[in-house]
């Protein structure tokens, strides 16, 4: 969903938004519905419906994820504000995950949010700590309770990271026009297994599930010296595909140019993902972009840009209008530097996409900034403060439009109200 917001003397305004009304381009991907006829159903059901402070309008089933500091006041705020004087939220499920919680249960607290996001499907979630050592002994925490990102994307069967520009009537940011980007939810350094060790020799053996294939060496190096790190890890690439659909499909949808990043010259194992990202473009979409003229920028083709390479043009191409989509930490370096760019992580989007067994979308949506400690503990101190909102106020947004397509989908016969 496409959120715009106007600038106006007593703060800033929910403008208007646009539904998605992307259809499938493949039999083998089923993740995305055609939203065309599920988007006429929901504006049909909201012109049934009026708001007022007397009779509140029912939301279907969203799981909320709480977090801590500043940016779980500003969301308190909201929700009382916005949400709750007009909506009756009875079936939201919401799970606190701030780090005392997280020790109190013994992080029960995190599997059950997971658990409950993969059977609901449309999660919002507020930014949350990722304990310290300094902060683990400050809250008496029993440890160091690691990032719950990683247990929502492989729980959530994840597959990118959608992360794009906010953008304000009347107010000039750092692109004029909109940027996308696509992060790959899984793999790289991220779920890496390391230890420290001495000198010796590190072996890294695959073995294959089929036991008619034999085992091999994938690795073999000598350590000379008495202080080595041993990292492993891999990127699997079977929801390649899956990714490529959601990228080229909202490129086209919001009218912006593709382009693929990697460091394929230097990774050559990186090669693969070039290579599907191409192949679905050139089979399934490339005539569709061509023919809108989107493709004039950059040649005609699908362009491959070198990791250095794009954290130059980032710069350079401030006028905005395309997208890119690249490799688990290649995407989280990139849209940090998207958000410089754009002024503020706060107007940068943060969406989680993965896929449910029964081909849904699971969607998680939380702004692409932390809890904001420095103004909390100004709040904390009694000072005056200033927090940019609009992160969190389009993830809560298209959280709840995204649980009201689901609704949809799952009660297509359900008359007017949700």
């Amino acid at each position: 969903m496409l959120v715009r917001f106007v600038a106006t003397r007593s703060g800033t305004r929910f403008l208007s938004s646009s539904l998605s009304t992307v259809s499938a381009r493949s039999p083998s991907w089923n993740g995305v519905a055609s939203l065309t006829s599920i988007s006429s159903n929901i504006q049909v059901r909201l012109k049934s419906t009026t708001l007022s402070t007397t009779e509140k309008t029912p939301l279907p089933p969203m799981v909320y994820i709480s977090g801590e500091e500043m940016t779980h006041y500003a969301c308190n705020l909201m929700v009382d504000q916005w949400v709750t004087p007009f909506f009756d939220t009875s079936a939201w499920e919401t799970y606190d995950l701030s780090c005392k919680n997280r020790d109190a249960t013994d992080d029960a607290v995190l599997h059950s949010a997971v658990s409950a996001g993969k059977r609901i499907g449309a999660i919002f979630k507020e930014p949350t700590i990722t304990p310290s050592a300094i902060q683990v002994e400050e809250m008496g925490l029993k440890k160091a309770f690691g990032s719950p990102n990683g247990a929502m994307r492989k729980g959530w069967n994840g597959v990118t990271i959608s992360r794009d520009t906010i953008h304000i009537d009347g107010i000039e940011l750092g692109y004029k026009n909109p940027v996308l980007f696509e992060r790959h939810a899984v793999g790289g350094e991220y779920g890496a297994g390391w230890h420290e060790v001495g000198a010796g020799t590190l072996l890294t053996t695959y073995i294959p599930n089929d036991e008619s294939e034999r085992p091999f060496v994938v690795d073999k190096r000598d350590l000379t010296d008495d202080h080595n790190v041993c990292v492993v890890y891999h990127n699997p690439y079977d929801n390649i595909e899956d990714l490529a659909h959601i990228f080229y499909q909202r490129c086209l949808q919001v009218g912006v140019t593709p382009y693929v990043v990697t460091k394929k010259t230097v990774f050559k194992w990186q090669e693969g993902y070039w290579a599907t990202m191409k192949s679905v473009f050139d089979e399934q979409y490339k005539e569709e972009f061509v023919k809108r003229g989107l493709m004039e920028r950059c040649g005609g083709e699908l362009q491959h840009l070198i990791s250095d390479a794009a954290t130059m043009q980032l710069i350079r191409w401030t006028d905005g209008g395309f997208g890119m989509a690249a490799h688990n930490y290649d995407g989280d370096m990139l849209t940090d530097q998207i958000a410089q760019v754009h002024r503020s992580p706060g107007f940068i989007t943060s969406n989680l996409v993965g896929k449910n067994d029964d081909g849904s979308l699971i969607k998680e949506f939380e702004a692409s900034h932390g809890t904001v400690t420095d103004l909390w503990l100004d709040h904390l101190a009694g000072k005056e403060t200033s927090l940019n909102p609009l992160g969190l106020t389009e993830a809560l947004l298209e959280a709840m439009q995204h649980s009201a397509v689901l609704n949809v989908e799952r009660n297509p016969g359900d008359g007017a109200g949700w």
